[in-house]
């Protein structure tokens, strides 16, 4: 990691979502399945607008990718008894998306707020599909969008090339929207985690 980008690793580090205990029981086979639907209703409105990120960052192809990504992510939902939403019921969750759709709206803050989604998805999603996998007995819909997603690293290679590249005031701009990010969706987690239906 660049000296450019260690704010950066450090706020990735500090909110590393495979940390979280939801994911960990997700891992663990202990997260309840009525957890997982809340997750993949709830956290699909997110996933909804991430490329409006694209867009802002000067990515269309990505932005186009992303539109279909979210059609894999509505299969995933629907596996397991679901429906994705654009207003989700859990606070933290719409708070996630609000954050999204702010910090998307420009191209400094777009680039720090995708890097910290896109740095930790493909180790995310590899954890999600083995727990999957080995722990649930749902459709292989539930686990395409993951599969995609897992080891991937083009688009984190992309987004650390444009951040080292910004002018530094430039880069500070998008560092605190990489942090705002991390902790925006580790509270979303934490949102549905101590939730009525998480009780792993």
């Amino acid at each position: 990691m660049s000296t450019e980008l260690s704010s950066f690793a450090a706020s990735i580090q500090r909110w590393d979502l495979n940390q979280h205990p939801f994911y960990q029981a997700w891992a663990a086979g202990t997260l309840p399945t009525e957890a997982l639907a809340t997750y993949a209703r709830d956290w699909g409105a997110f996933v909804r607008v991430i490329d409006r990120g694209w867009e802002s960052a000067g990515m269309p192809e990505y932005a186009a990718e992303e539109r279909e990504h979210a059609q894999l992510w509505d299969a995933f939902a629907g596996a397991v008894g679901t429906a994705a939403v654009d207003a989700p019921e859990i606070g933290e969750l719409a708070a996630l998306r609000s954050s999204a759709e702010r910090l998307f709206s420009t191209p400094a803050t777009a680039l720090g707020a995708l890097y910290a989604f896109e740095a930790q998805q493909p180790t995310t999603s590899a954890s999600k599909l083995e727990g999957l996998k080995q722990h649930y007995s749902f459709s292989p819909d539930a686990e395409t969008y993951f599969a995609v997603h897992a080891n991937d690293e083009s688009e984190a290679q992309w987004l650390a090339e444009k951040l080292t590249g910004l002018a530094p005031g430039q880069r500070e701009v998008a560092a605190d929207a990489c942090e705002h990010m991390c902790r925006a969706m580790w509270e979303a987690l934490s949102g549905i985690y101590s939730g009525d239906c998480a009780m792993a």
